[in-house]
């Protein structure tokens, strides 16, 4: 069992059910999946460069990752219908925690001028996204080996019914929000 997954069944749970006053322990909130999108506008001309980000994010996430493609043509863009754009993956349970842990305490300290994530970057429903400017700040990419360095979404969901309480949740797991909150 992941670290993280431990804690949150032995300790998160209960100073959660206390702190959001809930009387069940089925209404607790719990992370449900993370979403990580890579958006490579380059790669219409270059398809060498989707392979490599798709590369990039596997090693990331611990998951193979598979290429997004465009749903309809945008001639302003030039792009077609079925064109590949970028790559994702969807992260849960066991990978999820796991990737969770090394997000809090490897990649985000590695962030340059980092002063805490902004808890107005919920979508009301529970939900967060963040996004980080490079990739080589996580750990398993080779910094003598990348090409170009990419920016990266990703999307933490929860089962919080509001926003208030996906705050809490993400605060219990040691994500490092900014103190001036006004929520």
């Amino acid at each position: 069992m992941s670290r993280l997954l431990e804690e949150y069944n032995i300790q998160i749970k209960e100073s959660l059910m206390s702190k959001l006053g809930l009387k069940n322990i089925f209404e607790v909130p719990k992370l449900n999946k993370i979403i990580l999108n890579m958006g490579v506008g380059e790669g219409k001309e270059d398809s060498k460069l989707i392979d490599k980000a798709l590369e990039d994010l596997t090693l990331i996430s611990g998951q193979r990752a598979v290429k997004t493609q465009s749903k309809k043509a945008i001639s302003g863009f030039k792009i077609r219908a079925g064109m590949p754009l970028g790559v994702k993956v969807t992260l849960r349970n066991k990978i999820m925690y796991e990737f969770l842990d090394r997000l809090v305490n490897i990649a985000i300290p590695r962030i340059r001028d980092f002063r805490g994530l902004n808890s107005k970057s919920f979508d009301g429903n529970g939900n967060f996204s963040m996004g980080i400017k490079e990739h080589v700040i996580f750990p398993e990419i080779n910094f003598d080996k990348v090409d170009k360095t990419r920016g990266l979404d990703i999307t933490i969901c929860t089962s919080a019914k509001n926003d208030n309480q996906a705050l809490e949740l993400l605060k219990s797991f040691n994500m490092p929000f900014k103190n001036n909150q006004t929520n």
